[in-house]
């Protein structure tokens, strides 16, 4: 294991959370913003069209591998139904997303970016999410203000999903490092942990059942290569303590 100059991070249940979800309350929240609806479509009626689009259709495309920005997705059903928005493509995503669930951080998660933005440990973002890097960041400026994020990768602005070994390519080469000076941490085993070891970044498992739903997967994992098991962020400060004092 070797002592960090960048760290890079996952998002969703790493960094921050989303408790209380409910695409309900963020369909409501963006609904409030239609400047035209020629056909008259309810609340109700345009959910189901997209259940349609998003959960019958892009899901199987991320069963693939891949990922379909949520504004296409977004382009999709409102043109096909007519209707339109006082508000921009990054507007609609964050009206809703906020709606649905405006977000926490996971325990200890401000602590731990101070005490590596202290060390001069840079950081970074990349996550498998349907909502742009840009409305992602707008996410992070709001409920981590002091981050220090040097760029914010999303699955959606990529067309590639972790582990795909593209992503992680794309920010080491971002970085300007090499693949042994980078530490990547998250939640998922399989996208986080096995993705980075197949770039040569060192991998960090962080398991913590804070905001655990019901239906969560839960992971029986054993790598076969070496890789940092944590439960919160202080047992990670801990370690690269360790490794400056050596």
């Amino acid at each position: 294991m070797k002592y960090p100059k960048m760290i890079i991070f996952d998002y969703g249940h790493t960094l921050l959370c989303e408790p209380g979800w409910d695409s309900e309350r963020g369909n409501s929240a963006l609904l409030k913003h239609i400047t035209k609806n020629p056909g008259g479509y309810t609340i109700e009626e345009i959910r189901k069209w997209a259940e349609i689009i998003f959960n019958d259709n892009m899901m199987s495309v991320r069963e693939l591998g891949f990922d379909i920005s949520g504004r296409v997705g977004d382009k999709v059903l409102y043109e096909m139904l007519g209707i339109e928005f006082a508000l921009t493509p990054l507007e609609m995503e964050t009206v809703f997303w906020d709606g649905a669930s405006p977000g926490d951080t996971m325990p200890g998660t401000a602590e731990m970016l101070d005490y590596i933005n202290s060390k001069g440990i840079r950081s970074a973002v990349i996550s498998n999410l349907i909502w742009s890097g840009e409305a992602l960041k707008i996410r992070f400026d709001r409920l981590l203000p002091y981050n220090k994020f040097e760029f914010v990768m999303t699955s959606s602005d990529y067309m590639f999903r972790k582990p795909s070994k593209f992503l992680f390519d794309i920010a080491i080469r971002k970085s300007g490092l090499s693949p042994d000076e980078i530490w990547y941490c998250g939640d998922n085993p399989y996208n986080d942990v096995e993705g980075a070891h197949n770039a040569g970044i060192f991998p960090v498992w962080y398991e913590n059942d804070t905001d655990d739903r019901p239906g969560r997967e839960k992971y029986e994992y054993n790598p076969s290569f070496d890789c940092l098991h944590i439960h919160e962020w202080r047992e990670m400060i801990g370690v690269l303590e360790l490794l400056e004092k050596n």
